[in-house]
C-alpha cells in the first residue's frame, strides 16, 4: 500500500499528523539546508519504528536538536550527547545521535566546498537511487539504503512520494522537484 493510499483510508481526524506530512511536505523541494538537515535526522532516526512514531516527536526533535540550526548541532559535545541520550522527546539511541552530529559536522564542509547542502545535492542530481546510497554511505553516517531513498524521495530528488493520481503529486509539479527535470 503507498503512503497515498494509507492517507486515503484514514477517517477525517484520525493520524493527522499524517495527513499534514502527507499534503504539505512529503516529496516537496526544500531550499533550506536547516530543513535539509531536519529531514536527514528525522529519516535516520526513523529506522527501525514508525514514521508515525517519528512525527508524534518531530517537535522533541527541533527543540532538542535547537531547531535544527547544523551549526550549532556541529559544535554538540559530551554535554550535548548526555542531554539529547537524556531526552524522552526524541529517540535516545547513541548511534543516532552521534550521527546528527557528524553529519552537521560533514554539511558544514559541504556547505563551504558547495554553497550549501542544497548545493551539493543539486550538483549529484540526476543519480540512481543505487549512486546516491554509495555517495551518502561514502559521505555521511547512519545512511543505509531505506534512509537514503526516503530522505531524496521526501525532498523531492527521487521520484515516488506520491501516486500520480494523487492530488498531490500535481501540487509538488508546480513546485519543480528535481526528479521532475528533464
Amino acid at each position: 500500500m503507498s503512503y497515498c493510499d494509507y492517507i486515503k483510508g484514514l477517517a477525517h481526524g484520525e493520524k493527522d499528523q499524517h495527513r499534514t506530512y502527507h499534503d504539505n511536505h512529503y516529496g516537496f523541494p526544500i531550499d533550506d539546508d536547516n530543513e535539509l538537515f531536519e529531514r536527514l535526522v528525522l529519516e535516520i532516526n526513523q529506522a527501525g519504528l514508525s514514521w508515525e512514531t517519528i512525527l508524534n516527536k518531530q517537535s522533541g526533535f527541533r527543540s532538542a536538536y535547537n531547531n535544527f540550526d547544523i551549526t550549532t548541532v556541529a559544535s554538540y559535545g559530551d554535554e550535548e550527547r548526555t542531554r539529547l541520550l537524556n531526552d524522552a522527546g526524541i529517540i535516545r539511541n547513541r548511534l543516532k545521535i552521534d550521527a546528527a552530529i557528524h553529519n552537521a559536522n560533514v554539511i558544514l564542509l559541504l556547505q563551504k566546498e558547495f554553497g550549501s547542502f542544497k548545493g551539493w545535492l543539486d550538483l549529484h542530481h540526476p543519480k540512481t537511487k543505487e549512486e546516491w546510497v554509495k555517495l551518502f554511505k561514502k559521505t555521511f553516517k547512519f545512511t543505509g539504503g531505506e534512509i537514503v531513498n526516503e530522505f531524496l524521495m521526501s525532498t523531492g530528488y527521487l521520484p515516488g512520494a506520491h501516486d500520480e493520481d494523487c492530488p498531490i503529486f500535481c501540487e509538488i509539479g508546480k513546485h519543480n522537484p528535481k526528479w521532475m527535470e528533464k
